[in-house]
């Protein structure tokens, strides 16, 4: 029996249709809490939402999760221990319980490294903590708390910052990843460090260094001439090729911009690296080799460093356990990669590849240029040539930390703003969400060309904060003409350097924790964030041990 022909047009084409539809409805995703982000902060939210009855789906551009507190950053900067609460010092705990087993200590025995990093020994074994860990004990309990709590996640999916967020009547409705993949919520979490979700909700923010004039403060701004840690050129360097001859250009990583005022603001960024997890022991470690597009000519700057007697080499390769090191930045010239981040904010994804591949190759470099190079002193080079990169940690990158430090990207301008007033105790904060108690801690922006000829770095300061201080939730919160269904816990609202002591890992955790507390409330009394009850939120943040004032 024969067809009609438009019959069967009409049931191809219905297929096809069908099938795309069906196609579409399985990339839609959809759950109360959507936290974008693979950060120790998307964790905790995404842990507490759980906790608290809801749904929650993470969405990470990240394959590892923890951000630096599992990608190098072992050697945790905390602070007052005691003002680290909830499920942060859950994290802690889980680290030492890790460290408590003898299986963990492979490369090395516990009596050896000791008690370093951990909780007086009298506490109840419930209280213990180690705040020093390798890099894949952290990812391990990450990975944990994902396991415990069926936590949803969909790695490896990238925002779409053009046209992937949809908002309507001032709120976000959904999120679509360059995938295809759309996911749908209540409330949304942006914990990134770079804040793309919320510039791409079109929420307000900065990037650089306010002037000290914008919120009254006095460590803001340009510094040139501030020394308050070891990070500048202590003896008279001279930046050029010929050394003393302008004529003859300027070294590498030098700037040719004339500096501003101190107190001015500018564009500029504090500086990137990578925390990097060395291993001294020869049966797990791999040797620094040589980096493609070497030029040694990169570190002519270290070569005249050492030339005038600088003996700090090794002042920041700070131990952790099993015969590794969390290794910082130290000293005029060290992994710091200074002046050469500052597009990364705002900059492409593909742009931003190339920024975190400038880095890598830059330290990489320095590292084979240590181990081998005849202008660094013979001792130095012996020493360097007793550690690598460690063979179990970062295993599918070749021992390489998988998350550059994004010291600091966008910051939101909230209904609140942390200054320097708050974080120096100058001015109080009312509803408070978690605390901080680091230095106001800024690496260095830029490196330039003195008055004298000389070289010299700016930007480096560390004003301590003589006690722990309150977060204000409004700092988590945008303003509601912005969006009234977003938090932001990680590039919250703070002047950049009141962000030099908010931005240490144990406080994302904490901010994240809280920030989720709040998306629930706002959920179950259906209004916006900007109009959740702080009276209920700080009961359900004291009910699960967050630290909201300080008690000495």
């Amino acid at each position: 029996m024969k067809l009609n022909l438009t019959y069967l047009i009409f049931v191809f084409f219905f297929s096809l249709i069908s099938c795309g539809a069906n196609e579409k409805k399985e990339d839609v995703f959809q759950a109360d809490v959507i936290v974008y982000g693979g950060t120790s902060a998307a964790v905790t939210a995404a842990v507490q939402v759980v906790k608290q009855g809801k749904t929650v789906i993470v969405v990470s551009p990240d394959k590892h999760l923890g951000g630096l507190s599992s990608g190098g950053l072992g050697f945790t900067d905390t602070g007052n221990k005691s003002v680290i609460g909830g499920l942060a010092r859950e994290f802690y705990h889980r680290v030492y319980m890790y460290y408590d087993k003898p299986e963990t200590w492979k490369w090395q025995k516990k009596e050896e490294y000791g008690n370093k990093g951990q909780g007086t020994p009298a506490m109840d074994g419930a209280e213990r903590t180690m705040w020093i860990f390798e890099p894949r004990i952290a990812e391990k309990v990450f990975e944990d708390f994902v396991q415990e709590n069926n936590l949803k996640i969909y790695r490896d999916e990238w925002l779409d910052r053009e046209k992937g967020v949809e908002k309507k009547n001032g709120r976000i409705v959904s999120i679509k990843t360059l995938s295809g993949k759309v996911y749908k919520g209540k409330m949304f979490i942006d914990a990134t460090y770079e804040g793309d979700l919320m510039a791409s909700a079109k929420v307000k923010y900065h990037v650089g260094r306010e002037a000290n004039s914008v919120y009254n403060e006095t460590w803001n701004g340009i510094q040139a001439g501030v020394f308050q840690h070891k990070h500048y050129f202590m003896k008279n360097i001279s930046p050029y090729v010929v050394e003393g001859d302008p004529k003859s250009g300027l070294l590498p990583y030098v700037s040719d911009e004339k500096i501003g005022k101190n107190g001015d603001g500018d564009d500029e960024i504090q500086a990137y690296c990578f925390r990097m997890c060395l291993s001294s022991n020869p049966d797990n470690r791999i040797p620094f080799p040589k980096p493609e597009g070497y030029d040694r000519s990169k570190y002519e700057l270290l070569a005249r460093v050492y030339k005038a007697g600088w003996p700090e080499t090794f002042e920041k390769y700070d131990p952790i356990p099993n015969k590794k090191t969390d290794t910082n930045n130290h000293g005029p010239f060290s992994t710091d990669f200074i002046g050469q981040n500052y597009d990364y904010p705002e900059a492409s994804y593909e742009r931003r590849k190339e920024i975190i591949k400038a880095h890598e190759l830059y330290q990489k470099g320095l590292m084979y240029y240590l181990s081998n190079d005849e202008a660094v002193p013979a001792s130095v080079r012996a020493e360097m040539n007793k550690w690598g990169l460690p063979k179990d940690e970062f295993k599918d990158n070749g021992g390489w930390p998988h998350q550059l430090y994004i010291r600091e990207a966008r910051r939101m301008i909230g209904m609140e703003v942390m200054t320097e007033n708050e974080t120096l105790s100058k001015k109080a904060v009312n509803q408070s969400v978690g605390m901080g108690s680091y230095s106001l801690d800024s690496h260095n922006a830029q490196r330039y060309v003195k008055d004298d000829g000389f070289v010299q770095n700016e930007g480096d300061i560390g004003v301590h904060a003589k006690v722990p201080y309150s977060i204000s939730y409004g700092s988590l919160v945008p303003k509601k003409e912005d969006c009234e269904n977003l938090l932001v816990p990680v590039c919250m609202s703070s002047s950049h350097i009141a962000f030099g002591s908010i931005r240490m890992e144990p406080v994302f955790m904490i901010l994240g924790q809280s920030a989720a507390s709040a998306a629930i409330l706002a959920i179950d009394h259906k209004t916006s964030v900007q109009e959740v009850d702080y009276s209920k939120l700080r009961a359900q943040l004291l009910k699960d041990n967050q630290r909201l004032e300080y008690k000495p």
